[in-house]
């Protein structure tokens, strides 16, 4: 499975690998986009420009609409047009789920903001494919709640597209590791945008980084499918 550095991409540091990553997948169209989907009859909405950003999603629940709303400002809570006072640590499970679904959905962008700690790792090959493999993990200043989680990415060494992803968490719910497979690739708008397989593994001996391995050898079981459906991008004047 795994390939030695060669000597044609031993230049390519973890920051350049993930900056083409970032160029195949629309590069500066990111940061001056305004961003509308679904995943799992929720709605989502994310508008960027430059270094600012709000992130919604609404949720209907007995006739009520829920608006949970994170920004450079911090974290809010609407039900209809109401403000929702929460004590601090419901509002830090709020904001980290809202923030979740909104980093997954536009990876690999994201992936340079500062609290960001690449390492790069031996190459990878995965289904008869070559990968870049790079580690990623968060300072615990600006990482957030989940600053302690831990990723891992497979970058295709000729496209540069994010094709699998693995990460471990540690959370008040449990502690566990996934693994993702990208499908379904489409652009919209300029935009990449992908759905994933989400796969788990019962051997709970493997390494995160060990977990391409497994789903090359059909050791992984699909837990569930990550799907965008909806999307709409509209780009934000500057």
């Amino acid at each position: 499975m795994k390939l030695s550095l060669e000597t044609s991409d031993k230049q390519l540091s973890a920051d350049k690998i993930v900056n083409k990553a970032i160029a195949v997948s629309g590069g500066g169209v990111f940061k001056k986009s305004s961003l509308k989907f679904e995943f799992r009859d929720v709605y989502y909405q994310a508008l960027r420009k430059n270094h600012e950003f709000l992130l919604v999603r609404v949720s209907v629940k007995d006739q009520d609409s829920i608006f949970d709303m994170l920004s450079n400002v911090g974290f809010e809570r609407y039900r209809n047009n109401a403000f929702v006072k929460l004590n601090d640590s419901i509002a830090k499970l709020y904001e980290a789920s809202v923030n979740s679904v909104h980093y997954f959905s536009v990876l690999p962008h994201g992936l340079n903001d500062d609290a960001v700690i690449k390492t790069r790792l031996e190459n990878e090959r995965v289904k008869g494919k070559d990968y870049y493999k790079i580690k990623v993990t968060f300072n615990e200043e600006g990482g957030g709640e989940d600053h302690e989680d831990i990723f891992i990415y497979w970058f295709g060494k000729e496209s540069f597209k994010l094709d699998y992803l693995a990460y471990s968490y540690n959370e008040e719910d449990g502690v566990g590791m996934r693994f993702r497979e990208a499908y379904n690739e489409r652009y919209i708008n300029g935009l990449r945008f992908v759905d994933y397989n989400n796969y788990k593994s019962e051997n709970t001996s493997i390494k995160l980084e060990n977990l391409a391995k497994a789903f090359d050898e059909n050791q992984l079981k699909l837990l569930s499918k990550i799907e965008l459906e909806n999307i709409k991008v509209d780009l934000v004047d500057p």
